[in-house]
C-alpha cells in the first residue's frame, strides 16, 4: 500500500527530504514523474499510460503536504520502513487503506523510476 498524509499535517516539511522517490510535495505544488527519478522524455507508466516525464500534474492536496501514490514505494528497496512516517512529529504519515500494493509491486515501481 502507499502512504498518505492526513489532515493533521502541521506542514513542517520534515518528510519531504526523506523520500527517496521524491513522492512528497508541499500542498498546492504540482508534481512530475521526473522529479527525483531517472525518468526522462516520453514514458509508459506501469498502468500503461504514455506521458511526458516532465509533465505537470495537479496537486493531490492544496493545504497540506501530500504523497503521490504513483511514486510512493513505502521506501521498499531503500529502507526498512517508510522514512516519512519515521520522521513525522505528529504521526500523520499512515498506510492508505484504499491503495494496497504487494512488495513485488512496490519493487517494480522502484525499478521503473530508478533505472541504474
Amino acid at each position: 500500500m502507499a502512504i498518505i498524509i492526513t489532515d493533521e499535517c502541521i506542514n513542517c516539511g520534515a518528510c519531504e527530504p526523506e523520500c527517496p522517490n521524491n513522492a512528497i510535495y508541499e500542498g498546492g505544488a504540482e508534481w512530475k514523474y521526473s522529479d527525483g527519478t531517472s525518468l526522462k522524455g516520453m514514458i509508459t507508466t506501469l498502468n500503461g499510460d504514455q506521458i511526458e516525464a516532465d509533465a505537470d500534474f495537479e496537486p493531490v492536496d492544496m493545504d497540506v503536504y501530500y504523497i503521490v501514490h504513483d511514486k510512493c514505494t513505502e521506501c521498499v528497496g531503500f529502507h526498512d520502513e517508510p522514512q516519512c512516517a519515521a520522521v513525522c512529529p505528529v504521526d500523520c504519515c499512515v498506510d492508505d487503506p484504499d491503495y494496497r500494493e504487494s512488495e513485488d509491486e512496490l519493487l517494480a515501481k522502484k525499478d521503473f523510476m530508478h533505472v541504474d
